[in-house]
This record gives C-alpha cells, structure tokens and sequence, in this order.
C-alpha cells in the first residue's frame, strides 16, 4: 500500500492512540494540512493524496478538482453538511464518517451545559473572582421536565442520563418509529408541547432547518432553558437573546454559535448576556475515547477503500441532509 494520507482535523491522534502510526505501517505517508481547509495551502498535499481525513471544514469541488488521485474523504466526526458529497460521488470518492463515535462526549457535556444553567456555575465563577460570594438560587435536575429534540445516538444519551436524575422527559423525533419511544421510556411530543410543557429543551437534530425560533419561543413556558450541543443554525440567536432580555428563556447553554468557523459575531454575546448564556468552544467531541474513537473509525476507512473494501460507515448523498 502506498500514497499520501492528508490530515487536516486538528484533534486527529491526540488521544491514547498513535492512529497515524497505523497508516504508516501500512506503507502510506501521513501529511498534516490546513485545518480551516485553505485551498491555496492544501494545493500541494491535495495533488498527491489518495485519502483525506477531514474535520469540519468545507470541502468542495475546488478542493476535489485539485486532488486527482483521491480515493476517500474519511469525515474526522459525523456531519457532513460542509461536503459536496455530489461532487466527490461525480468523482468516484467515497465520503465516510464515524457515527456513534462522539454520541457518549456529546451527551455528557449536553448534561454539563444543562447543569451549569441550571446552577449559574458560570456566572458563581466570575463573582467569586470578583469578590463576591452573593449566593444565587438555583434548580435541581431531578424535579424538571427535560425535553429532548433529536432521539439518535446523543439525545438518546441524555434520555438515559436525565432519567438516572429522576427527571421526566419528553421526545422529538419526526423520524421514529413510535415504539422507539415507548422502549425509551419518553412521551412522544410535538416540537411545541416540548416548549409549552418543558422547564428546559436540548436540541439533538440535524443542521439545516430551524426549531427554535420567534414563534417557538413565544410559546415556550416561561423561564425555560436551551441548551443546544447539535448545530447553530437549529436556533434563531436573534430571538433567543431577546427572548433572555425579556425572561421568557431563563438561560441558553450552547457548544456552537452561528458565525463560529469565520469568527462571526453572535448576538448572544452580548456583554447584558454574559450571566444567562453559558458557552463552549465547540469541544463536546474533544474527550480522549472520543478522539480515539474517531481516529481509528477514519484510519479504518481509508485503510479499507485504498484495499479496495467496502468501508463501515460510507456516506450517501441523501444522508446529507437526513
């Protein structure tokens, strides 16, 4: 086996797994390119790769035209809505992912966001540096309505982590088969019983579309809580600070901003803000199983396609936007 491997996630062989090590000893070249996916900077690595191990970046037919002898783009992760995946299939290159990979990191932190709302831990934080030790109220987990919007692999995650809490959930998923609600355990609720009944909602959907937004949120249940650990345009950032300004959302956790990737602006980082909305930088996958998880989930796939196998987990143009 031989040929180029580019890798351009950032994370890629930094958990407890030399992943790049098993490439090599396969006789492939392992290269590290831009991690924001310059086409200019990846020009050169891109004309002698035969696989590509990607993060989130966009990658598009600029960046395939440039890469004659590309065989895989293994997704460093699950989304691929920044994959031309048209493209790459006009151009006999098979796109994979790692699914399930991050579910379990993700979960995690959706629980670690809702808690910190929940408490102001953030918030407790500055004050005490600042000198203050003024307490503030807050609510416990176990006495809430959670609702879940998403049930794959993370919302379902939460769904058994909220419940060891002793909290009642509700679940969204168009998508589902009723009996998996009734295997989960969680009433089967519309997107806006989630916000008239619920004391806190987590988004778990694909990009691509909006849930929580003007109209939504004026139906919410006062003082509810959002935490979003999924895609940032699944929220209205607008009317969500507004909807903060005005009490109707108590609070508003979240692992993704709109604008993140260009360092864009969001409107929920106004400094009035600063002690309702509780941010991360887009870490939920950023655990060392995680990271290892996905490294050799990649490294398999690009391993399996240069042998000319059917790799585990390829990508179809409709799963773009399922």
């Amino acid at each position: 086996m031989s040929g180029t491997v580019l890798v351009t996630s950032r994370s890629f062989g930094s958990g407890a797994v030399p992943c790049a090590d098993e490439l090599t000893g396969a006789g492939l070249r392992v290269v590290r390119g831009s991690t924001v996916h310059d086409p200019a900077e990846l020009a050169g690595p891109l004309a002698e790769a035969v696989a590509w191990i990607a993060g989130t970046a966009p990658i598009t037919e600029e960046h395939l035209a440039a890469a004659p002898r590309l065989k895989v783009i293994a997704r460093y992760g699950v989304g691929v809505d920044n994959v031309d995946l048209a493209a790459a299939a006009r151009r006999g290159i098979t796109v994979t992912n790692t699914p399930g990979a991050n579910s379990e990191a993700v979960a995690d932190l959706t629980i670690a966001l809702l808690l910190a709302a929940l408490r102001g831990v953030a918030a407790g934080d500055r004050a005490v540096r600042a000198g203050s030790w003024q307490t503030r109220r807050g609510r416990e987990l176990g006495t809430l309505t959670l609702g879940v919007a998403g049930l794959g692999r993370i919302g379902r995650g939460v769904v058994h982590r909220a419940r060891g809490f002793g909290t009642r959930v509700l679940g969204h998923d168009p998508h589902l088969d009723p009996v998996v609600f009734e295997v989960l355990g969680v009433r089967n609720a519309g997107l806006r019983e989630l916000a008239a009944e619920c004391d806190a909602v987590t988004l778990h959907a694909p990009g691509g579309q909006q849930l929580v937004g003007r109209a939504w949120l004026d139906a919410a249940k006062p003082g509810l809580i959002v935490v979003n650990t999924a895609r940032a345009d699944l929220v209205d950032e607008q009317a969500v600070a507004d909807a903060l300004r005005s009490g109707q959302l108590a609070a508003y956790a979240a692992d993704t901003l709109a604008g993140e990737a260009a360092g864009g602006e969001s409107p929920l980082l106004a400094p009035d803000l600063s002690d309702r909305v509780v941010l991360t930088p887009h870490f939920g996958a950023q655990t060392v199983e995680a990271v290892d998880r996905m490294g050799t989930g990649a490294v398999r796939a690009v391993l399996d396609v240069i042998a000319g196998r059917t790799p585990e987990n390829p990508v179809l143009i409709e799963e773009k936007t399922a």
